[in-house]
């Protein structure tokens, strides 16, 4: 739940409500009056990165992933290439011409 920094209409104080995203800023009660005229106010945050994670670092095993893959795609024929067909190992009798590896 995000937490939001707030301003009392009615006593001036500033203070700050943890909040569903949902929550009308018409309902929020200042803890001070108890006043429901407060004004959400535009606030910035600061955020920090724990453990291993480090900017950059899917893209780069996503890089040494597709080198793998073309290391192991490389050793395939070219999708374009016509694959060379053997003869057929069917002789007739009324085929003149002999076949390779038939000897006459």
């Amino acid at each position: 739940m995000p937490l939001y920094e707030y301003h009392c209409g009615q006593c001036e104080k500033q203070f700050e409500a943890t909040q569903s995203v949902y929550a009308r800023v018409e309902d929020t009660e200042c803890p001070f009056c108890q006043a429901r005229q407060a004004t959400r106010l535009m606030s910035s945050f600061t955020s920090t990165v724990v453990g291993d994670r480090k900017p950059g670092f899917t893209e780069l095993k996503a890089k040494a992933m597709n080198e793998e893959r073309m290391q192991r795609f490389a050793k395939l024929p070219p999708l374009n290439a016509m694959r060379t067909m053997p003869p057929p190992n069917v002789t007739s009798e009324s085929d003149p011409t002999p076949t390779e590896g038939s000897t006459s």
